[in-house]
């Protein structure tokens, strides 16, 4: 692309074939725009005028975008009205920009001839727009929008400043991080106590804005709105068609009666997604300001509160297919304290689970995990780089060890036919038959399922890093099943270090007996401390691209490293934490590391 270097041509961007400028006729042209910015191609175009694509050389040929404001002759004030929105916008994006990583940072704003200019940080990536065109979003990837999307919303509310465009065009998945990056504030509008009930422009995209922004009136929720609208159009695939007569069609909307007929749409088609998102995002989607979320913290607030939902898989449904494995009700407390550790709550819960016989009277209890989606990780403000970014994962219906594997149940199985490995019948350190197995290498944990599920004909494995940090959670969302601290009187770890105000306890410097502690509110035992326990995944250094289905991540990881989850009896309280990730060679053996078993439910 050429540029004009007249310093007053209203549009300086020819096509290299051109030999006078189309804006004003001059023959003097050049690589850069203002002597800095090479324009590579153009991106875009919009009621503002044109978004280009380009190299800023100033900063070592850095990817920008320009984008330039054309003043097309509507009127004075017309031309007026736009171009104060445009100055608007360069003083947004800068404030805006510079205090929140998911919005373009602003690079430079100038004026040149009868045209102005601002040049934004290039987001590399593709739009969520361009996603859906190779196939519909899946729930999870729905609450991955929302939990990227809303912190970005409730960061500009604050601000007073409302969006009015969002939808999936605006939305960028940028390379690298996998981050949602919100762009294009150029119709974004600042609140303030004098304009809050004055009639503005009225900016908006069909099939995202709702009534009262279309009539020129702008909240914050309308903002929400435009997220409900785009959440649902990239689950259901479906977009506002525009004829070639202008007839407008709506798949998903009946205007008519201001109803959406998004549910009714997946219902016909054969797609369910849980009671919870549904319930959020029609409440997003209200006609009326005063029935939708009044802001993004409260959307948040509803999100932190379920983040696991889920359904039950019926007693019925498991035995008739599993007639050999009857499941079993069993009755248990679980227990919540304080940051000080102090109890503050006991409740009772009912679990199921089933009896897998290993022989000689040595039986393996497994219980039974609902399925559903929960929020994995830990705030970026708090834990360890590997515990980031926080995402959304659904977790299938699945059985989990009530109990670490004990030193019986190990002593049984190694008495199997060998697979690939052989198995030192008794390994551990400390002796007991209820103790945990310990000293296991990930590979001899691997041969203990595969020795298991031949003997059972039903498939053992160890628990992906995902299931585990669900079933450590129990449903909560606080560092530790307990709460918000843990103590040697509830876990078996290093009492003589605490986590944040509770007491010092004991240091029993080895493993206890399987469910000497209260279980969590999934009916599992000893989830925190006493053995760490091997998880299937290869070892990643962090969670940007990985997977939100539940699975065991072995993509791109290091098959010689493998992930170790819930801390032992030698770690500090924090290293004991639902969240915390560690590593250890295949190979490795310790006197802290062994393992627990699942099993699927279907």
């Amino acid at each position: 692309m050429k540029i004009c270097q007249n310093p007053n041509c209203s549009n300086p961007f020819n096509s290299n074939g051109n030999r006078f400028c189309v804006g004003c006729g001059s023959d003097n042209f050049g690589d850069l725009l203002r002597n800095r910015y090479r324009v590579k191609r153009l991106l875009g175009t919009g009621g503002f005028g044109r978004t280009y694509e380009a190299q800023d050389v100033d900063r070592l040929d850095a990817a920008c975008v320009v984008k330039q404001f054309i003043r097309e002759s509507q009127g004075a004030t017309a031309r007026a009205k736009a171009a104060q929105l445009f100055r608007e916008e360069a003083k947004r994006l800068f404030e805006l920009g510079e205090n929140h990583s998911q919005i373009p940072r602003l690079v430079a704003y100038f004026e040149q001839g009868a045209c102005m200019y601002l040049v934004q940080e290039f987001i590399d990536g593709e739009n969520l727009y361009q996603e859906l065109q190779r196939q519909a979003f899946s729930e999870t990837q729905i609450w991955q929008v929302l939990t990227d999307l809303l912190p970005v919303l409730e960061f500009i509310h604050q601000r007073q400043v409302i969006h009015r465009d969002i939808k999936p065009e605006n939305i960028i998945r940028r390379t690298g991080d996998g981050n949602l990056v919100l762009i294009d504030f150029g119709g974004a509008k600042q609140v303030t106590q004098n304009n809050l009930t004055q009639k503005g422009t009225g900016i908006y995209t069909l099939g995202y804005a709702a009534v009262e922004q279309m009539a020129g009136y702008a909240w914050a929720a309308s903002d929400l709105y435009a997220l409900g609208a785009t959440c649902v159009r990239l689950l259901t695939g479906c977009l506002v068609n525009v004829d070639d007569y202008g007839n407008i069609y709506d798949p998903i909307y009946d205007p008519i009666n201001g109803k959406w007929l998004w549910q009714e749409y997946l219902a016909n088609n054969g797609i369910t997604i849980s009671h919870k998102l549904t319930q959020i995002l029609n409440k997003l989607l209200q006609h009326f300001v005063r029935e939708r979320y009044q802001s993004a913290a409260d959307v948040l607030s509803d999100m932190k509160d379920t983040l696991y939902d889920v359904t039950p898989l019926t007693l019925s449904k498991f035995s008739a297919q599993n007639e050999a494995y009857p499941l079993y009700n069993f009755q248990f407390e679980t227990i919540a304290v304080d940051k000080y550790a102090n109890i503050v709550n006991r409740t009772g819960h009912q679990g199921e689970y089933f009896v897998q016989e290993l022989g000689n009277g040595i039986n393996l209890e497994m219980v039974y995990l609902s399925g559903g989606t929960f929020m994995m990780g830990t705030p970026e403000d708090r834990g360890y780089d590997s515990e980031y970014p926080q995402h959304f994962v659904t977790i299938k219906p699945f059985f989990m060890g009530k109990f670490a594997i004990t030193q019986e149940q190990w002593l049984t199985v190694t008495k199997l036919p060998q697979i690939k490995h052989s198995l030192n019948p008794e390994p551990a350190y400390f002796k007991g038959d209820s103790h945990p197995v310990e000293q296991i290498s990930w590979h001899e944990a691997v041969e203990f399922c595969a020795r298991l599920s031949k003997y059972s004909g039903k498939e053992y494995r160890l628990p992906s890093e995902a299931e585990w940090e669900y079933a450590c959670r129990g449903n909560t969302i606080t560092p530790f099943y307990f709460g918000d601290t843990i103590t040697s009187d509830l876990v078996n770890h290093d009492g003589k270090y605490t986590y944040a105000l509770a007491p010092k306890g004991k240091y029993r410097q080895g493993t206890t007996p399987v469910g000497s502690f209260p279980p969590n509110a999934f009916g599992l035992y000893d989830m925190h401390g006493n053995v760490w326990e091997w998880c299937a995944d290869s070892w990643h250094d962090n969670y940007y691209n990985a997977p939100c289905d539940g699975r065991a991540w072995q993509e791109d990881g290091d098959d010689n490293v493998r992930v170790m989850r819930g801390g032992s009896w030698f770690n500090v309280p924090r290293f004991c934490r639902s969240a915390l990730r560690y590593k250890g060679e295949s190979s490795l053996r310790d006197v802290f590391i062994g393992l627990r078993v699942v099993s699927d439910a279907l």
